[in-house]
């Protein structure tokens, strides 16, 4: 059996080697179509809330109202669409497909009580709007209590 001298300089190379090796493949993603085909595509959506509404903010970069379906059903609110891929063809030059296309569905559980007939939404440069008024505050009901004679004992 031969005894190997152990060299700790030489040992921290390779670590460092390796860690540099994997820190260069974390950027080096695969740029080819078949995986740009396959990333799903779900937009950005913000839910702001005023004092007398809600409002979801979708960010919907290069679609129009035509290709967004907004639906209220069940006390859900549902966002939908597609956004198609764009297919060029060049033979020459290096390309690089990062956007992703497809359908899309974000759904939100509205507050007990919104009028589904009273929202409204609107677009804009890309970003859809839908403002959901809030629902009127429940005042509480008073009931009276009466004795066996029915007449009023105490008012609750």
């Amino acid at each position: 059996m031969a005894i190997i001298r152990w060299e700790p300089a030489r040992e921290l190379h390779t670590v460092q080697s390796e860690i540099n090796r994997l820190w260069g493949s974390f950027f080096d993603t695969p740029t080819h179509a078949a995986v740009a085909r396959t990333a799903r595509w779900i937009p950005a959506t913000d839910l702001v809330e005023s004092d007398s509404e809600y409002v979801l903010r979708a960010d919907l970069p290069g679609l129009s109202e035509e290709d967004v379906n907004i639906e209220v059903a069940d006390g859900v609110l549902t966002v939908s669409g597609e956004r198609k891929t764009e297919n060029e063809e060049r033979r020459q030059g290096y390309h690089r497909l990062e956007r992703a296309s497809g359908s899309f569905r974000r759904s939100l559980r509205l507050p007990e009580g919104v009028d589904a007939d009273a929202i409204t939404a609107s677009f804009d440069k890309g970003v859809l709007d839908v403002h959901v008024p809030k629902p009127a505050a429940r005042q509480p009901h008073k009931v009276a209590i009466t004795v066996g004679d029915g007449r009023p004992a105490i008012e609750a």
